[in-house]
């Protein structure tokens, strides 16, 4: 069985964030999405989230300091595991439960200095840490593969075709994406191309490829519950 998790990261970034995730979950392929508790819709996004409960919900870390506060000095272990703590009670406040998974903002927890600290406190929650092996990571929808450089195709429905059929394989994938739409209250460098994904994510072809090549459409919260029986 191949099991795919569309997985939407910043959730709680700002409103236009929202609505997109929200949009792509209700009409689209999105499964599952990634809390930032840092962002400055983070209450909405909670909100959100309790009127989608078929939306697994995971903590999205973030040490760059999305609410306005300094960005932690990733060098300083005991600032990243009070912050990191921090943000997992923030989530559990929000949500009112755990995370269903853990990443991060920038994938910060993959570098040396934080992933061991990461895989600690992750460890006790019993879910997956993105890539710890337990979710095969694919992250090449995505607009931009060089910095700042927008390159459309790579959030087009044909190469999230190309993705579903050559980078799906047997168990459990995750596919991130950045779906949204622009408002006053988010800013990035990463904008415009969410309103293309959002459109791909929605787009009929794109459901109709995943049944064709007959692959489960799942969330993290799915794997959750395959864990415990």
């Amino acid at each position: 069985m191949r099991n795919l998790i569309v997985n939407a990261d910043d959730f709680g970034a700002g409103l236009g964030i929202n609505g997109g995730i929200i949009h792509c979950h209700v009409e689209g392929v999105v499964t599952s999405t990634s809390l930032m508790v840092t962002g400055r819709a983070a209450e909405n996004a909670a909100a959100l989230a309790r009127e989608h409960p078929a939306l697994a919900v995971g903590l999205h870390w973030d040490l760059d300091g999305e609410d306005g506060r300094d960005r932690v000095a990733l060098e300083n272990s005991v600032a990243v595991r009070s912050e990191l703590d921090r943000q997992l009670d923030a989530f559990v406040t929000l949500i009112g439960k755990p995370p269903t998974h853990v990443d991060s903002h920038h994938h910060v927890h993959r570098r040396p200095e934080i992933a061991p600290i990461a895989c600690e406190l992750v460890a006790p929650l019993g879910v997956p840490l993105r890539e710890d092996g337990s979710v095969r990571f694919v992250g090449g929808f995505y607009g931009q593969w060089e910095w700042q450089v927008t390159d459309l195709t790579h959030v087009s429905p044909e190469h999230l075709t190309w993705i579903l059929r050559n980078e799906v394989d047997e168990g459990w994938t995750e596919l991130g994406c950045h779906p949204g739409y622009v408002a006053d209250d988010f800013s990035s460098v990463y904008l415009a191309e969410r309103e293309v994904e959002v459109a791909t994510l929605t787009d009929p072809q794109t459901r109709a490829e995943i049944d064709a090549l007959g692959i489960c459409l799942a969330s993290y919260a799915d794997l959750g519950e395959e864990g415990a029986h």
